[in-house]
């Protein structure tokens, strides 16, 4: 009976898995990861943030596809955690 609960858990761990590799690997997850760090990058050029600093990026009106400079400010991890 043990061995078989254990043998569910790992196959539901496994699904999950499968589920958020297949969801992180699809075209629009990709085209939005690489807005965030383009945004990021940016940030980091101009001396406003650094790599392990505990900050992020975040827009201003919530929208994640509107990257015009005016929406974007930096908070700290906490703040930007706590708004979503």
């Amino acid at each position: 009976m043990v061995y078989h609960d254990i043998w569910l858990t790992i196959s539901v761990k496994e699904k999950v898995l499968s589920v958020y590799r297949k969801y992180h690997a699809s075209k629009k997850m990709k085209q939005e990861r690489a807005l965030r760090n383009k945004n990021r990058r940016e940030a980091i050029r101009q001396g406003r943030v650094r790599k392990g600093d505990g900050t992020h990026i975040d827009h201003k009106d919530g929208n994640p596809k509107n990257n015009m400079k005016r929406n974007l400010r930096v908070v700290s991890a906490k703040k930007n955690r706590k708004k979503q």
